[in-house]
């Protein structure tokens, strides 16, 4: 195996340990969460409360698809598939976003809906609802944690602000997370506040809203996470700033004199495929370009993020298309 292979498998590695590490906390909180709220919602009757446990049990079903995901996304490339899996990442976590809008927005937003049209609610145990409550904003909260240490992290690394990290980061496992536990804490606290006043008012009315603004949340969320795989999907070009350091990259190649074209698209979570019309230094005899060339590239894919690399020549009168 090239050292370029082993450069990039390496980096491979440690970025879907992290983010299957960010998953496994949140399955594992969501479970717990999931399992207490609808013990809660039970015993309480309350329609915020159901909706809540409709909500961890979506997540809960999402972790597993983003195991899913990266598990197949982190395959190794191969002959049928020579530039690798990693899209893989984005088709399991765009059914986990589905799976979010159908069965946490939508059951949530119905059961709201329903308990207002037919005003009924059963009898409350406040009690027992606002120690659920108190408890899953704390599990939330760490698995939060988690994917905010792992998202702060990478975005210092690229110089962004975190919320733009976290709508522009090519891994769709952690965004999913970042997303679903902020959500979650959110929606714990329209569920505290419809509980708190239906206790205070006596009016059912305000649980059922509660539920509907559960719904609506997730909905919205839901919505972003589709879009953004959806876009990785058909083929997300590289940020500006990556393509300016690949383009920096190449010149800094003591075989290369210009760059002409190049083009950067993602393939998979923090993969990226590179292609760039180069000219080279000198005239050397064509025999001796292609293995100049086949050298560049492996040089190229050495560098963390870059699946596999091709290089042409350019064409003497070519316009630069840089500019």
């Amino acid at each position: 195996m090239s050292a370029a292979t082993d450069a990039t498998d390496s980096t491979s590695s440690d970025t879907k340990g992290e983010s299957t590490l960010t998953v496994i906390v949140a399955l594992a909180a969501n479970l717990a969460v999931a399992i207490a709220k609808t013990v809660a919602a039970v015993i309480s009757g309350s329609a915020s409360m159901t909706a809540e446990a409709t909500h961890s049990w979506a997540d809960t079903a999402n972790q597993g698809f983003l195991i899913v995901a990266n598990r197949r996304s982190g395959r190794p490339p191969d002959a049928e598939r020579p530039l690798g899996y990693g899209r893989e990442a984005y088709v399991w976590s765009l059914l986990a976003a589905v799976g979010l809008f159908v069965v946490g927005g939508t059951v949530s937003v119905w059961h709201g809906v329903t308990e207002i049209i037919h005003g009924e609610s059963g009898p409350e145990n406040y009690l027992v609802a606002y120690i659920v409550l108190g408890v899953a904003f704390v599990l939330e909260g760490s698995s939060l944690f988690q994917a905010f240490r792992q998202l702060r992290g990478e975005a210092d690394e690229f110089n962004r602000d975190l919320l733009a990290h976290v709508l522009d980061t090519s891994d769709p496992t952690t965004r999913a997370v970042f997303a679903e536990d902020t959500a979650a804490l959110i929606g714990i606290v329209f569920a505290l506040l419809g509980i708190g006043l239906h206790q205070l008012t006596g009016q059912a009315v305000w649980d059922a809203i509660g539920s509907i603004a559960v719904g609506l949340l997730l909905g919205v969320v839901a919505v972003i996470l589709i879009d953004r795989n959806r876009r990785f999907l058909v083929g997300e070009p590289a940020s500006p700033q990556l393509r300016e350091a690949a383009i920096e990259r190449l010149k800094n190649l003591p075989e290369v004199a210009s760059v002409r074209f190049i083009r950067l698209v993602f393939v998979g979570p923090k993969q990226l495929f590179l292609v760039a019309s180069v000219d080279l230094v000198g005239d050397a005899v064509e025999s001796s370009i292609a293995d100049t060339l086949r050298n560049l590239e492996n040089q190229l894919q050495a560098e963390p993020y870059i699946v596999d690399a091709v290089l042409t020549i350019a064409e003497p009168d070519a316009l630069d298309r840089l500019a």
